[in-house]
């Protein structure tokens, strides 16, 4: 049996539910599949966090936008305040979860989660323009995934997966239609 076909490296598809993990794998566990209205209502709260800080000027908003989005890298929606009222309380009012492969999902947020770090360390660092308009860049991307349900992190994660810079075996429903649901 090659490496990916190993059962301990199977990824899920957007039909199929997480295998439940165990140990350090538990704690860093990303969802897949992922209900799109909550990763869309998650970025509309990105994008209001996002403007009141850059018309507010409160560097220490960068702080807490950065901190969102690496709680949901990390851990996926089990410690962000956004995806927790985003998945438990506001998607659900929507209706029927629609579901999306989460690795693309996942590999927005880390775009996110490096542009608000940045953002912060140039904040800080004393470059504050260039902090604002590396918000200003992660506004327009949130407000993409939020208001027009285009994600431009999972797009990008689909033209690295493409090229070959991400194994298919990382988002096998990403690649194979048949695998989503619709």
């Amino acid at each position: 049996m090659t490496q990916g076909n190993r059962p301990d490296t199977v990824r899920p598809t957007a039909g199929t539910p997480a295998p439940a993990a165990t140990g350090w794998r538990a704690v860093f566990a990303f969802p897949n599949p992922v209900n799109e209205y909550a990763a869309r209502i998650t970025a509309g709260l990105v994008v209001l966090a996002a403007v009141g800080t850059l018309v507010s000027g409160f560097g220490w908003g960068l702080v807490l936008i950065a901190t969102g989005f690496w709680l949901r890298v990390l851990f996926g929606p089990r410690i962000s305040p956004f995806a927790l009222l985003s998945v438990k309380v506001l998607a659900p009012r929507v209706g029927p979860a629609k579901l999306v492969p989460g690795p693309p999902k996942r590999f927005a947020q880390g775009i996110g989660a490096a542009l608000s770090t940045a953002a912060v360390v140039l904040f800080f660092a004393g470059f504050a323009l260039g902090a604002w308009i590396l918000l200003a860049v992660l506004i327009v991307a949130a407000s993409l995934e939020s208001f027009v349900g285009f994600c431009l992190g999972c797009a990008i994660f689909g033209l690295l997966q493409r090229r070959g810079f991400i194994p298919e075996g990382v988002c096998e429903a990403c690649n194979n239609i048949a695998l989503r649901r619709l």
